[in-house]
């Protein structure tokens, strides 16, 4: 099932980069102000390498953001920036944080290694969400200039028994490196080199079967990059003295982050759906046609908090749909719907977003799947209240608030082989680019 592999990571030189300073969120969740923030934290940002300006390249010449990456990656290992480990390792990586909207502190453990690449239809590794063109081209582009992986992709496996963090936390020392994020999550890091605890490691893992939770484009990237070596003949073989287990190239595996489904620490958050741009929309008329599908109720002006608190409430499907000219609860009336979603495979009929994206989005506002894959008409927000605000300032036309997907929704579905609609999902925290680099040469 699954394989792991340990690295010669490449890591920020201490003595050079403070870790705070050069470590970034996700490139898909940085905003152009948080861009700018890490340009200006660091020369050595790691923003600089996967999530370039380009304004700052001069085209003229042939540069672009891919081959300024690839430059100062280049430029980072030969100053001595980044130091490539000793030895094949491991890291255990655990996150603490509050749980946004609550007081509730919670931990998430997990642990980064390679993971072998696996086509979906091996049924080792599943995903759960569509993916879009455009981003894995983006990421192609930088893989083929950079030959490096920045970021973890975020897999889930299944282990009731807690027996892999048993291996990787028992009785574990002072971190390696740690850091705390613009999101007050603290972020530590232990190397693991020893061979009979990553032996030990594999051997646990190697029963388990993957769920993408982050990463879907990057892993899908690094997939069909990995196929294009394969079949031009070009990948080479790794050669070590080392008994510890390794991929058949480097190509054929991908930095992962490795995290329990079964455990406390994981969190998902809702992700709010925000609809702009729609040509004579009438809150009104809206209200009385969702009522072929929705018990329509009117609620008082209220907050974020208090929208979503009502939301929490409900039993069944809910959403919470805000216009400048007021808000109201739609309850899914069951008859109705599923007779709507006749088409639909059974397990998805239970999920608040399906009922979101088919009646709602396509059938009542018009936004088949194609302009939701290209986001013509769409937004997605973590943030409710400022979901909200954009309807107040007019950039939006109306704001679907949502429940969270269940983590027993989410194996239900990926381990079907079905999908879910587009950001279904919203893990929290994320998980910290630059932490560990694979260089594939």
């Amino acid at each position: 099932m699954a394989r792991i592999y340990p690295f010669r990571a490449w890591r920020y030189n201490p003595s050079t980069a403070r870790l705070d300073d050069v470590v970034t969120q996700p490139y898909d969740k940085i905003s152009p102000a948080m861009q700018q923030a890490y340009y200006q934290r660091s020369p050595f940002n790691l923003v600089r390498i996967i999530l370039g300006l380009p304004e700052l390249f001069d085209a003229d010449h042939g540069e672009s953001v891919y081959t300024r990456a690839a430059r100062d990656f280049r430029a980072w290992r030969e100053q001595g920036v980044l130091v490539q480990e000793k030895e094949p390792s491991v890291f255990a990586y655990a996150q603490r944080f509050t749980v946004p909207g609550s007081a509730a502190v919670k931990e998430r453990r997990g642990f980064i290694a390679l993971g072998k690449l696996h086509d979906y239809s091996e049924q080792v590794v599943f995903r759960h969400e569509q993916t879009l063109s455009k981003p894995k081209t983006d990421r192609l582009n930088l893989l083929k200039a950079t030959r490096a992986h920045f970021g973890q992709i975020f897999m889930l496996y299944s282990d009731p028994a807690n027996a892999v963090d048993k291996i990787l936390y028992d009785g574990s020392g002072p971190a390696d490196a740690e850091v705390t994020d613009e999101y007050g999550v603290l972020h530590r890091l232990w190397r693991i080199s020893d061979p009979g605890t990553i032996n030990l490691l594999t051997t646990a893992m190697a029963d388990k079967k993957l769920i993408i939770a982050d990463g879907h484009h990057r892993y899908e990237t690094a997939l069909n990059y990995s196929k294009t070596y394969a079949a031009n003949g070009t990948a080479k073989a790794e050669h070590s003295t080392t008994q510890l287990p390794q991929p058949p190239y480097p190509e054929a595996a991908v930095m992962m982050t490795f995290v329990n489904m079964d455990s406390d620490g994981l969190v998902i958050l809702p992700t709010h759906r925000v609809v702009h741009g729609l040509q004579g929309f009438d809150a009104g008329r809206f209200a009385k046609a969702a009522e072929a599908f929705f018990t329509v109720s009117a609620l008082p002006a209220a907050d974020a908090a208090a929208h979503l608190d009502t939301l929490k409430r409900q039993k069944g499907t809910a959403f919470v749909a805000a216009t400048r000219s007021g808000a109201w609860l739609l309850r899914s009336k069951p008859d109705a719907v599923a007779s709507a979603l006749a088409d639909v495979p059974e397990r998805q009929h239970q999920l608040d977003l399906t009922h979101l994206h088919v009646l709602l989005l396509d059938r009542l506002l018009g936004l088949d799947i194609e302009k939701v894959r290209e986001q013509t008409n769409l937004r997605y927000l973590r943030d409710a209240a400022e979901a909200l605000e954009q309807v107040r300032r007019g950039e939006a036309d109306i704001v679907f608030l949502t429940n969270p997907v269940t983590m027993e929704q989410l194996k239900e579905v990926a381990f079907a082989g079905e999908v879910m609609p587009q950001k279904s999902t919203d893990f929290f925290p994320k998980l910290l680019s630059g932490l560990t680099i694979y260089a594939l040469d």
